[in-house]
């Protein structure tokens, strides 16, 4: 029984260690203005990847058969039907074929170079912005560690003018605040690294689809000559 009575009063004597409890906007408060250059940043990353996604999905949106169905209009002289089925499709495998389809009876030079010109813009059209994306990569973890250097002089300056009434407080405090720039800037840029990456793939993935529609084109052209 005195034992037991001892543990508590021992246990009461102790200072209650404070909880402390953690959020996003906290964290982000305590990192000052770089995370606004942040938060800016991911807004971009996350417009660009959206709008890039999209168009790239857009664009490999493709009947599988349609080389087939420009083949069998050719063999059969229809080839306005096969300018025609082109118009149909917002993708740039179609305007790839149309400019080849509209220089028939010309050259296979002349067709190929105005197909390999078309395919060249259209994959212009579909990497452009991307550099913005494989930037926002690589600046987002260098503005964080900017914030934390920042953040760390801070600390040592306020530690300075403390004179003997330096708390541990001063410093500890300035490296938390310091240390969340440098958490934001990583997470934007591990997240952009990432969707450019991924943009890149599906971008080089589509590049091959069209360059095999063009073979197979160019093939049932020969064809006919």
């Amino acid at each position: 029984m005195l034992f037991n009575l001892l543990q508590t009063d021992i246990v009461e004597a102790l200072p209650q260690q404070q909880e402390m409890s953690y959020s996003l906007i906290d964290m982000a408060v305590k990192g000052g203005w770089l995370m606004l250059i942040l938060l800016a940043l991911s807004i971009v990353a996350i417009y660009i990847f959206g709008k890039k996604w999209w168009m790239i999905r857009q664009a490999g949106e493709i009947d599988k058969d349609f080389i087939a169905d420009i083949r069998d209009y050719i063999h059969d002289g229809k080839v306005k039907s096969a300018q025609t089925l082109c118009t149909k499709y917002d993708a740039p495998v179609a305007r790839m074929i149309e400019a080849g389809i509209v220089r028939i009876g010309k050259p296979l030079s002349d067709i190929q170079t105005a197909i390999e010109n078309t395919g060249n813009v259209e994959v212009a059209r579909l990497e452009k912005g991307l550099p913005y994306l494989a930037t926002i990569a690589g600046g987002a973890p260098m503005i964080g560690f900017l914030g934390t250097v920042v953040g760390m002089v801070q600390a040592f300056f306020n530690m300075s003018q403390a004179g003997n009434n330096i708390d541990i407080t001063l410093l500890s405090s300035g490296i938390y605040t310091a240390m969340i720039t440098t958490v934001g800037g990583l997470i934007v840029g591990i997240l952009a690294y990432f969707g450019y990456n991924f943009l890149s793939a599906k971008i080089t993935e589509l590049v091959y689809n069209m360059e095999t529609a063009t073979i197979r084109f160019m093939d049932a052209i020969g064809e006919e000559n």
